[in-house]
């Protein structure tokens, strides 16, 4: 396993970065750079399952280890799903995915680490750039309250 990271500023609290990141609306939205029709199914509280699927059957079952909301997230994932079939019983795991926001000066610089496989990674240093320009992108947009 090789550790791996990936980071961006953000002019953007927070806040508004940690909505991007879970919001049922946005979600979809910036992990699309990862697979097109991605999905996840959790409530991000801390010892909760997580599927996340790439809507074609496929996917990764995972626990939230930490949510420390606005500040830090780690997903550990366990297992794989294939053909909509969970299989816990993985050679590369557990696999954690960290997510780390810090407020500078009115920005948030998101970082992101996680541990991979060789063969993953040119993969996720072609995805993770792109999903973090799309995270970028959502958050420094104007949004309205409500």
């Amino acid at each position: 396993m090789e550790k791996i990271e990936f980071k961006t500023e953000i002019n953007a609290s927070p806040e508004q970065v940690w909505k991007i990141l879970l919001g049922t609306d946005t979600y979809p939205k910036w992990t699309a750079a990862f697979a097109e029709n991605s999905s996840v199914e959790t409530d991000w509280q801390k010892g909760s399952k997580a599927i996340f699927g790439d809507g074609s059957g496929n996917g990764m079952v995972a626990t939230i280890e930490e949510n420390i909301p606005n500040k830090y997230l780690s997903i550990k994932h366990i297992g794989e799903i294939k053909d909509g079939k969970e299989n816990l019983d993985v050679d590369w795991g557990p696999v954690f995915e960290n997510y780390t926001l810090e407020e500078q000066g009115g920005k948030t610089t998101l970082l992101i680490d996680l541990n991979i496989t060789a063969e993953w990674k040119d993969y996720f240093e072609k995805t993770w750039p792109k999903a973090l320009a799309i995270v970028k992108e959502l958050a420094e947009k104007p949004h309205l309250d409500t």
